[in-house]
């Protein structure tokens, strides 16, 4: 059965395009049949799978307007069983164009899905920094959603919000909406911050935390630039080893 999985936070910076490409990168290594669905307008994940976003002849944002299919957009990754829905600047545009929809705008992304869900064994979505339309379309298609928190001051500040944004949707839109897990970010062991903020955030959200934490690691920020994955830039270091941590605990809490 399909589990689709939004990332998403509403603060821009904290890890959610990382965690996108990567966790696709890792539950498809493990040998599952993965579709990652750019709905970030700055077309990030697109970059970060080594997909040149200049070429592209059709993206989501031809599937949330013009209702082209999905089965006519997905591109097939460098990585075996990976697949991505992808994304450009046209992106950008969307939410004022979906504004001016009287009926079933908030369902766009939901349908584009219906033809190719079984395809694969998780989508996951990487949500832009925003609380809008693109935002309540992944929230409305999903099964369950994915927060990245940094290990920041003000890492909590704006959580509130998209948890009440989470509660909409499932009382308007999707009842079955539920929170996949907290994933704590960008964590540097050695200050007494991110200890603190990582007890918090474990304070709050109890057993939703994951165990895997992702730390502060130079070359999770540099694989993007070669437009690979931290697996197919370097398996040994620390960022690739926490992912394949999660990945594994993403799979043992969906039995």
């Amino acid at each position: 059965m399909t589990k689709i999985i939004a990332i998403t936070n509403q603060k821009g910076g904290v890890g959610k395009t990382t965690t996108s490409v990567n966790l696709s990168s890792a539950l498809a290594y493990m040998g599952h049949k993965v579709l990652l669905v750019d709905i970030d307008p700055q077309a990030n994940a697109t970059q970060g799978l080594g997909v040149d976003r200049t070429t592209l002849e059709t993206t989501i944002y031809d599937a949330l307007t013009r209702n082209i299919p999905f089965s006519e957009i997905i591109i097939d990754t460098n990585v075996p069983g990976l697949s991505i829905v992808p994304a450009n600047i046209d992106l950008a545009g969307v939410e004022i164009e979906l504004s001016q929809v009287k009926t079933g705008r908030e369902q766009r992304l939901k349908k584009a899905m219906e033809g190719i869900k079984d395809r694969f064994d998780y989508i996951l979505i990487d949500c832009p920094p925003a609380l809008g339309l693109l935002n309540t379309n992944a929230l409305t298609a999903s099964d369950s959603v994915l927060i990245p928190v940094q290990c920041e001051y003000y890492a909590l500040e704006g959580l509130t919000q998209l948890l009440n944004t989470i509660l909409l949707t499932q009382s308007v839109f999707n009842e079955k909406l539920t929170i996949e897990g907290v994933l704590l970010t960008m964590l540097d062991s050695r200050t007494n911050l991110g200890v603190e903020v990582s007890q918090e955030v474990r304070k709050y959200f109890k057993e939703k935390v994951y165990d895997a934490v992702i730390p502060r690691n130079i070359k999770l920020s540099e694989a993007p630039s070669e437009g690979l994955n931290i697996f197919d830039y370097d398996a040994q270091s620390e960022g690739a080893k926490s992912y394949a941590r999660l990945a594994k605990e993403v799979v043992k809490r969906n039995g």
